[in-house]
């Protein structure tokens, strides 16, 4: 006989406190401190805050004088005639030390001081945008995780509620209620829940071995609930401009200018000094000597002009990189905006209606199949149905929760 309503009832309930996943037993990782430990673990972020450094440090250097040379020699040593090979019969042979200091113009100096200060602002900005990487990844890594372990134990909460009919239906065939065929469907059944199963399980192992590599955390669970993604497009377009890769690519404009600053400070001279004490022979008596030597840029059409022209070749594609990467941007912007909205909207009816229809067919087959109404074929596909659309429900929630994650994360201000 098919099992009677009172007999059913425990599958019913069970199959609606399945809306509700039972609490993880594991060690918690939460969405925030999630976040927190992939800032202070990712080697990325530890590799560019070392950039960040590096180039600081040799900023330091940036603008100053290059070092002194010290020169040793000996000077006007006869090789021939009557004073050949001797130090001291000729009173121009002498020891000579000298130093010298090279002095680059103060435009090239200015523009290799302003070339380090932007080169630490092109560093500040990778830093950044690999922050908001490190901190993207990690996000959508705990969502996924969280959800597929809710929907891994809604699953199982919606197997365990149909072990009564599954027990039910061999009954039914030995009573004659059932035909022999549909002592098969518990079996096919169960395989086709475990398939849906093991994506689960290894949809969590996916998100489970992605968070480990942003956390360093080996075998972390979600804990608790993503927080709200408030998402309001205004703010987020006018956020935009501040956004990391613009930040970028406006300090590489910077750093394009200063390049152009030096290929011009080469159209001005560069000088040098030099003072040098040359020993001789005491009878001679010694010598002192200074001189000073300038650069003479004459050929600035073959040589200064064109590298002129390179660098601001430079400058300007650094512009048009730049305005490209905020269309982009922009672009972007929009159409994750968009699916966000379409995201939302396909949880909310999936929540009203979608769930709580299959929840009342599950419920009035149930009722059916009791009375002697229903097949079991058409409770199974009742309960299928049913547990399609609680899974249904949680996968588009957490489309919502990533898109609302990475819209704030990517585009809004620092979160």
């Amino acid at each position: 006989m098919p099992c009677p309503w009172r007999a059913c009832a425990p599958l019913l309930f069970g199959l609606v406190a399945a809306s509700t996943p039972a609490p993880t037993s594991a060690a918690p990782l939460t969405y925030a401190a999630a976040l927190d430990l992939a800032e202070r673990s990712a080697p990325r972020l530890q590799a560019s805050a070392l950039k960040v450094d590096a180039v600081r440090a040799a900023s330091r250097a940036a603008g100053r004088l290059p070092d002194p040379k010290l020169s040793v020699g000996i000077q006007d040593y006869p090789v021939s005639g009557p004073n050949a090979g001797s130090f001291t019969r000729d009173d121009f042979t002498m020891v000579k030390l000298g130093v010298m200091q090279e002095v680059p113009n103060a435009a090239r100096r200015r523009a290799e001081l302003a070339g380090a200060t932007a080169e630490i602002g092109v560093a500040e900005a990778m830093t950044a945008e690999e922050r908001r990487v490190v901190r993207v990844a990690t996000a959508m890594a705990w969502i996924d995780l969280a959800y597929a372990e809710r929907r891994l134990a809604t699953l199982d909460q919606l197997v365990a509620g149909l072990k009564d009919l599954w027990s039910a239906q061999p009954a039914a065939v030995a009573a004659g209620s059932a035909r022999p065929a549909t002592g098969l469907e518990p079996a096919r059944l169960k395989a086709v829940f475990e398939d849906r199963r093991s994506e689960l399980v290894a949809a969590a192992a996916r998100a489970r071995a992605e968070l480990t590599r942003w956390t360093n955390e080996a075998a972390p669970t979600a804990a608790g609930n993503p927080p709200p993604f408030e998402v309001d497009p205004a703010a987020l377009r006018v956020a935009l401009d501040r956004h990391p890769a613009l930040l970028a690519a406006e300090a590489g404009q910077r750093k394009a200018e200063t390049e152009v600053s030096a290929a011009r400070a080469a159209t001005r001279p560069d000088w040098a000094f030099e003072v040098a004490y040359g020993r001789r022979d005491p009878r001679f008596g010694d010598l002192l000597s200074a001189g000073v030597t300038v650069s003479l840029p004459l050929f600035q059409g073959t040589r200064q002009e064109p590298m002129i022209a390179a660098r601001l070749a430079d400058r300007n594609r650094a512009q048009a990189e730049r305005e490209d990467r905020r269309r982009a941007l922009v672009a972007a912007l929009e159409t994750d905006l968009a699916d966000h909205v379409m995201h939302h909207d396909q949880w909310r009816r999936a929540v009203a209606v979608l769930v709580p229809t299959a929840e009342q067919r599950a419920h009035l087959e149930v009722s059916s199949y009791g009375a002697g109404r229903a097949s079991f074929d058409d409770v199974r596909l009742a309960l299928t149905d049913l547990a399609d659309a609680r899974l249904e429900a949680l996968e588009r929630e957490a489309l919502t929760a990533r898109d609302g994650a990475r819209i704030l994360l990517t585009y809004g201000a620092d979160q």
